[in-house]
């Protein structure tokens, strides 16, 4: 996996949270990306996996998309990833817009929930994002 160019970013699964150099080229799954994320980012990481999985549809996908893991049900839902100092979560613009007023003490950008690597979003308020998030994909393919 290629560090990012910038010195202020870190990859996804490099930097001060990987325990060992990752396996040449992009990770194939989910567990992995997990492998190559050292603690405490790796424990948080699967706790926020799980409630991921606890909200979306049984049919829903674990994937890998733009180098990170990801959930997919028809299309990719949400991604989560570890940097070297930080979680993010990745629910889309529209979604972090609509959950402004919740997510009150965490940083976020357009499109970007960040929590520290010790300690996860709570899982209400990940399963909240996850089901908006499909509610949002649901409604563009009605219309």
């Amino acid at each position: 996996m290629k560090k990012a160019k910038s010195g202020k970013r870190g990859s996804a699964a490099t930097g001060s949270v990987a325990p060992k150099s990752p396996p040449k080229g992009a990770p194939k799954s989910i567990d992995e990306y997990l492998a190559c994320v050292a603690e405490p980012a790796r424990s948080t990481l699967n706790r926020v996996r799980a409630a991921i999985r606890s909200a979306v549809p049984p049919e829903a996908t674990e994937t890998i998309s733009y180098g990170i893991p990801a959930f997919k049900h028809k299309q990719v839902l949400v991604w989560f990833a570890a940097f070297s100092k930080h979680c993010s979560l990745f629910p889309t613009s529209s979604v972090i817009e609509a959950f402004k007023k919740e997510l009150k003490g965490f940083t976020i950008s357009k499109g970007t929930i960040q929590f520290p690597t010790d300690k996860p979003l709570p899982a209400a308020l990940v399963k909240k994002l996850v089901k908006a998030r499909i509610a949002q994909t649901e409604s563009k393919k009605r219309r």
